[in-house]
């Protein structure tokens, strides 16, 4: 399936990998999973009394990833289409006589390949939602601290009105709050999958349910109410889930490249020696901004590669399932890189607000139209309000332009003209909107 190394030892893999999530990701943590499947349904069915418990332990001291090379079983599934096969003959030769019969006993492929990646799933989220946490507890930090820093807000790329700091990180905090509830939520809804050849546990007579019920506890997975074979929502549950993470990590690194702009200069990443440029000395460019952008444009072909692979044909797909793993493991993969890179982007965000409000002032108070226009709207109504204010703005200098119009003077004084130029007058309920999303926070703990 994969290079045996962990992804992010290869010359590409650790640019967009994170090391703790790829070390369960590699090969030996896949073959582990599908070895631990295999003792769990050995165990299960002991407990069912359908195995012997000393046939079950057997099996389950062979259940041992060192044991086996995961290079050779690759080798050998081309043969049967997936790698449980050749894994299921190696455990049978492995085990005492006694033990063989009862091997893989009632499962199917798809029943160890589904339940393996699950677990490879929830134990790859383990750090990533550690890194996950780590970036809201950076995101809200910085809404705390810079409540009030006032900066330019923009809309459809252009300089719009004043709002501040605290507030875009706010914004970011809520994003991924948001996409960490989705995520846990996936990941704890996880199931086991057992159904045997066609989802009908024939195999196990009428203990297929008592089966099922401590396959899972063994594993430490809920059980699927049915075999989920050819319904393959859990998979889309989690691959939403990511990708809502990756689009939340994605706004933020994009926001960050573009405030880190020299025209710009409002923030910039921290970390010594990173950001070089092989061509131009002076560059510090924005790595982490860069790599996490990256991989939020991975994201959507990854969920949508998964998405369609889920309309799958009667009992058990003919390539649908095959078509699931690498992209799967490749979404995980992507998403604990960019977690992490976007845990370190923020807490080492180094954020200028003496150059927010120096971008802010350089229009000369042209950021305030809106705020004049609703000045002098009760007196004049709110069309010649802002037709006043719109041939000021076509001035070289905003501020002189409506001091020296005496349609606007005839409404505004020195002092009101002043008021309605301050742009800590017109943040509106920015304050507010970083108390309540902090306070959501606070309260979910964490």
């Amino acid at each position: 399936m994969r290079p045996s190394s962990s992804l992010s030892d290869g010359l590409l893999g650790g640019l967009s990998g994170a090391p703790d999530v790829d070390a369960e990701l590699s090969d030996p943590a896949v073959l582990q999973a599908m070895l631990d499947v295999e003792a769990a349904l050995a165990r299960a069915a002991a407990d069912a009394g359908i195995v012997p418990v000393p046939a079950a332990e057997a099996i389950a001291e062979q259940c041992r990833a060192e044991r086996y090379d995961p290079a050779a079983l690759g080798r050998a599934a081309d043969a049967t289409g997936n790698p449980v096969v050749p894994l299921v003959g190696e455990l049978t030769a492995a085990v005492p006589e006694h033990a063989r019969a009862w091997v893989h006993s009632g499962a199917t492929s798809q029943d160890v390949l589904d339940t393996a990646l699950v677990l490879v799933a929830v134990r790859a989220l383990g750090p990533l939602l550690a890194q996950l946490d780590v970036a809201v507890d950076a995101a809200a930090r910085l809404a705390d601290a810079h409540r009030d820093t006032v900066m330019v807000a923009r809309t459809l790329g252009q300089q719009a009105a004043p709002s501040t700091f605290g507030l875009k990180a706010a914004g970011w905090l809520t994003g991924l709050v948001q996409a960490r509830d989705r995520l846990r939520q996936a990941r704890a809804a996880q199931p086991a999958q057992l159904g045997g050849a066609v989802g009908t546990l024939a195999a196990f007579g009428p203990a297929g349910a008592e089966v099922t019920e401590r396959f899972a506890a063994h594993l430490g997975l809920p059980p699927s109410p049915l075999p989920w074979h050819t319904r393959r929502q859990p998979w889309l549950d989690l691959a939403a889930a990511l990708g809502g993470l990756l689009v939340a990590a994605g706004k933020i690194a994009l926001d960050v490249g573009l405030l880190a702009q020299n025209e710009v200069g409002e923030v910039a990443e921290g970390g010594t020696g990173r950001g070089g440029s092989s061509a131009m000395p002076h560059k510090r460019n924005p790595v982490d901004s860069i790599l996490v952008t990256a991989a939020a444009r991975r994201g959507p072909g990854l969920v949508a590669t998964l998405f369609a692979t889920a309309v799958q044909e009667h009992e058990r797909a003919a390539g649908g399932w095959h078509a699931e793993w690498e992209p799967l493991l490749d979404l995980l993969h992507v998403t604990g890189g960019a977690t992490a890179r976007c845990a370190r982007m923020l807490t080492g965000l180094q954020v200028r607000p003496e150059r927010m409000r120096e971008n802010l002032d350089a229009t000369d108070g042209l950021l305030l139209a809106e705020a004049v226009a609703a000045r002098l709207a009760p007196a004049v109504g709110r069309r010649v309000a802002h037709d006043l204010v719109t041939r000021a703005a076509a001035e070289p200098s905003f501020r002189a332009a409506l001091l020296a119009d005496p349609e606007v003077r005839a409404h505004l004084s020195d002092t009101e003209l002043a008021e309605a130029l301050d742009p800590y007058r017109w943040l509106g309920s920015a304050g507010r909107f970083v108390d309540s999303a902090l306070a959501a926070v606070r309260g979910a703990g964490g």
